[in-house]
């Protein structure tokens, strides 16, 4: 198969290297010169595990190219992916201007038959609206295809090789055969290829990344609630996920969601449902607890230290959104820092790889560490907020000897509340009683 992917973003970077892995031809095509500096070099410009090896690989091997000529691109392929971003605008809708400015350049280039594949995340009816750009400047045949995505940052390769199923939203057979024939490799133990119509597939994406939202904002009310009443969020956690009808998945509290996906993507549905008279009553709870939640840590810093901050540090140990990851996209980390130094404080931040994009975010305000043990020296207490697994079997008692005061304020409750007691820390988490040092 012969494949162009338009947008060397994460969503693009990584089907396009999955596609070459298994033995396609792939052109993946961007407008920045310095990202595809990059890749032609064999480097990723974002941190995905296995993904460099990969793309060393498959450039070696001669199956995948990057370039800046999108229409030569698309006179070579069969496939044209659209993987450019849809960023939130003011109002919380998606813009779709790269989308539909790239699906008008593929318009003007055909010159045959072309599948036109949204992989980008869009509302509902961007099908229609792709459909419409490319009729305006091209007779030649072409069909539309909705194929949303749903990989996990950190563990997206192994997503796309072994999806737990493929959408692919068309109603025209010869579209819908060819997009089977190439993700067959994908499904080989028989994961399915659900077929639907382009604004089912569509709204497929929104709602399942809707929906693991509210599991997560859910848990963290009742990981709030808990702290009140005096009961253990983990006990709770188990006792509801053992409901084959719930399960385990998604139900660990924290301090909120980020990332590229779920914000945009709550937010869009919620404005996709204005738009069509609805109000989406749970998704603006959703979104309106996922922003408390952020701010809760600081909270806490402030009801041990009192309001002021000023002449308090503070050592940070995450700042990726989540863990395998430097995306700090609506990271969490950035509402807490924020938060810490507008009250004074000064902060000492760590991540194994966040550092650069941290610095892109705050600037000459923090200071950076590239060993965790380094960002603790002299500070009042850690306060953990993502959960790397560098993280969970420290050395504690080289952490109390740098802390100032052995105090951990862990928002992502990597410990164990007695265990931390017993070593002698003062540790607070989310969902769980204090403990004192012993």
């Amino acid at each position: 198969m012969k494949v162009c992917v338009v947008g060397t973003g994460y969503v693009g970077l990584v089907a396009g290297t999955c596609f070459a892995e298994c033995g396609n031809d792939v052109i993946g095509v961007d407008v920045d010169e310095r990202k595809l500096g990059l890749l032609r070099q064999g480097k990723s410009p974002i941190y995905e595990p296995g993904l460099e090896e990969l793309l060393r690989r498959n450039q070696k091997e001669g199956r995948l190219s990057f370039s800046d000529d999108l229409a030569a691109a698309v006179k070579a392929s069969l496939f044209c992916f659209i993987a450019v971003g849809t960023p939130e605008s003011s109002n919380g809708a998606a813009d779709l201007s790269a989308v539909l400015g790239v699906a008008a350049v593929i318009g003007r280039e055909l010159d045959g038959y072309r599948i036109i594949v949204n992989k980008s995340t869009v509302p509902v009816g961007t099908a229609d609206r792709v459909r419409q750009a490319v009729a305006a400047v091209t007779a030649h045949p072409f069909d539309v295809v909705s194929n949303p995505e749903f990989l996990k940052e950190g563990a997206a390769i192994d997503d796309f090789m072994k999806p737990d199923r493929v959408v692919v939203g068309s109603d025209s057979p010869r579209a819908i055969d060819l997009m089977k024939e190439l993700y067959a490799p994908f499904v080989r133990t028989e994961n399915p290829i659900l077929v639907m119509d382009n604004r089912s597939a569509e709204m497929t994406k929104y709602a399942a990344n809707a929906l693991l939202a509210t599991r997560i904002s859910f848990m963290n009310e009742v990981a709030n609630l808990c702290e009140r009443v005096g009961a253990d969020v983990n006990l709770v956690r188990r006792g509801v996920g053992s409901d084959r009808r719930i399960g385990q998945h998604f139900l660990f509290p924290g301090i909120g969601y980020g990332g590229s996906c779920f914000p945009k993507d709550v937010k869009a549905m919620i404005h996709t449902a204005e738009e069509y008279g609805l109000d989406s009553a749970m998704l603006r709870a959703v979104d309106a607890v996922n922003d408390r939640q952020k701010h809760v840590l600081v909270h806490k810093a402030k009801v041990i230290f009192g309001d002021s901050l000023r002449g308090r540090t503070f050592a940070i140990w995450g700042l990726s959104f989540k863990p395998r990851t430097d995306d700090m996209r609506e990271a969490p980390s950035l509402t807490v820092v924020e938060g810490l130094l507008k009250a004074g404080a000064e902060v000492q931040v760590h991540d194994p790889e966040a550092l650069a994009e941290a610095r892109r975010n705050f600037g000459e305000r923090v200071t950076y560490h590239a060993i965790n043990y380094d960002a603790l020296a002299g500070a009042d207490a850690l306060l953990i907020l993502t959960e790397w697994n560098e993280f969970r079997r420290p050395d504690f008692a080289r952490m109390k000897k740098l802390l100032k005061q052995p105090v951990i304020i862990d928002g992502r409750n990597v410990y164990d509340p007695e265990d931390m007691q017993e070593l002698g820390f003062i540790y607070h988490s989310i969902g769980r009683a204090p403990v004192a040092e012993s």
